[in-house]
């Protein structure tokens, strides 16, 4: 009878959390039960992460093992979303911590499986080239979306807040990775290096674009996240019922 139970419990959950990913990743309100479901969430987030990271290199001829293994997909994660979640702290977003960030992230993973379809096995060259420079595109604006949907939905950010906390870590993260070169092949690119065509040259000439775009954005975004988190601590600091505000009630005037 306890295994049953145990199972049907188990069953009910999994429903459930299959159930608000369809949500989140359709754009639609979903509810992430932390009292009930949190270590199942987390569970689902890590999994959904791993085979992003194990179909993105699987038949990729210059990865690294940790790679093919989907080790660096799942620290990517997590490393992007501790930036997320620092990032945003100045700007007082509501419902805001690390693990709900990192779940979020998490969850967001399943779109990237459409890099394991290998298109360079049964399409030409120019042709897999050209739908790999569309998965990225696709992919990442789905991703992007979902966040700018979940700053405003969960944490209550809007403006220039929102603007802030959805882009300035965007114009870090995608000049970071450029620099690495995770992929050995964006500085050959821009070099213009004799090297064999790839089926991801096109997604790089789209990372190099967004570089670029990126250097460009920074310094506008970083006035509008000062202005932002200015904004969001004057706000805190003169909320009736605060702590400063009661030490000094005059600093409302």
């Amino acid at each position: 009878m306890q295994v049953s139970r145990a199972a049907l419990n188990a069953t009910i959950m999994f429903s459930e959390i299959l159930r608000q990913e369809l949500r989140l990743l359709s754009f639609r309100e979903s509810h992430i039960d932390f009292h009930r479901y949190q270590y199942g969430f987390l569970t689902f987030a890590v999994i959904a992460t791993w085979l992003a990271g194990v179909g993105r290199y699987w038949d990729h001829p210059g990865a690294y093992w940790w790679q093919y293994a989907g080790l660096g997909s799942i620290v990517y994660v997590g490393v992007l979303s501790l930036i997320l979640w620092l990032i945003s702290i100045p700007l007082r977003p509501q419902n805001w911590n690390y693990l709900t960030v990192f779940i979020f992230v998490g969850l967001t993973a399943p779109p990237a499986w459409l890099y394991a379809i290998p298109v360079e096995k049964f399409m030409l060259l120019d042709v897999a080239t050209t739908l790999n420079m569309w998965f990225l595109l696709i992919v990442a604006t789905w991703r992007v979306a979902l966040y700018g949907v979940f700053l405003r939905r969960a944490a209550r950010l809007s403006g220039l807040a929102w603007i802030s906390a959805l882009f300035l870590p965007l114009v870090a993260i995608v000049s970071a990775l450029a620099m690495l070169n995770l992929e050995h092949a964006v500085f050959d690119i821009m070099g213009g290096l004799d090297r064999e065509p790839t089926s991801s040259d096109k997604a790089y000439l789209v990372v190099v674009l967004l570089t670029f775009s990126s250097y460009l954005a920074a310094p506008v975004l970083l006035v509008c996240y000062v202005l932002a988190s200015y904004k969001a601590w004057k706000h805190t600091y003169e909320a009736p019922g605060s702590q400063q505000a009661q030490q000094d009630p005059a600093g409302k005037e």
